[in-house]
């Protein structure tokens, strides 16, 4: 849903995050999607270590300037794919997005593209290996429906959940910047979107 001034309007507040139900529709959904499958041929999906040495279950890549890596030295940007291939560009599409929902954020320099199959999931994190914290974090969800869960900025606490639909568009931004936030589980065969099935999470953030 949108405004006359085209930026669009919030559907409803998940503790303090922002939440776009339905922003983009099912065409919107498909373009994407298909942008999406140049991104990964050019960055195939890997799926990253811990620092503790085990493959996380949801696979990645990125797009954009930088894009976020893992393994036993810790979390952190990179500007490269795992292979030494500089990361593509990110979808004109998914500008379209950002531009909308964060109209006076910066301009972003990373996409993160993570793919949830059936039984994958996300531990409650942070989003804090950024330079500016006043920029916001920005996730389009797409295929099967996940699980979101949603605290307060120290670890532990209430936290709230909601089911994320393919299409849905989340902002992280405000006291919602540094809550702690993950997913639990994916609802396999909720969307037909994706041909083999899972869930594509993108999150959109200014890294520098």
């Amino acid at each position: 849903m949108t405004r006359n001034d085209g930026t669009a309007t919030p559907a409803l507040m998940v503790r303090s995050a922002r939440l776009y139900r339905g922003f983009l529709g099912p065409v919107a959904q498909a373009d994407l999607a298909e942008a999406l499958r140049g991104v990964v041929a050019a960055a195939p999906l890997f799926s990253p270590e811990t620092r503790w040495g085990r493959k996380m279950s949801v696979r990645m890549t990125s797009a954009g300037r930088y894009g976020w890596y893992s393994d036993r030295r810790g979390y952190r940007y990179i500007d490269h794919h795992p292979s030494g291939t500089p990361w593509p560009a990110i979808p004109e599409q998914v500008r379209e997005v950002w531009r909308a929902v964060a109209p006076d954020a910066r301009a972003p320099d990373c996409c993160l593209v993570n793919f949830y199959g059936g039984e994958a999931k996300m531990g409650m994190h942070q989003d804090r290996d950024e330079a500016d914290f006043s920029q916001p974090v920005v996730s389009i969800s797409l295929g099967d429906e996940g699980l979101f869960r949603i605290g307060g900025t120290e670890r532990g606490g209430s936290t709230e959940s909601v089911w994320l639909a393919s299409g849905d568009v989340l902002v992280l931004d405000g006291p919602a910047r540094l809550a702690f936030h993950g997913i639990d589980r994916i609802r396999a065969g909720s969307s037909t979107l994706l041909k083999e099935g899972g869930r594509i999470n993108l999150t959109l953030r200014v890294v520098d």
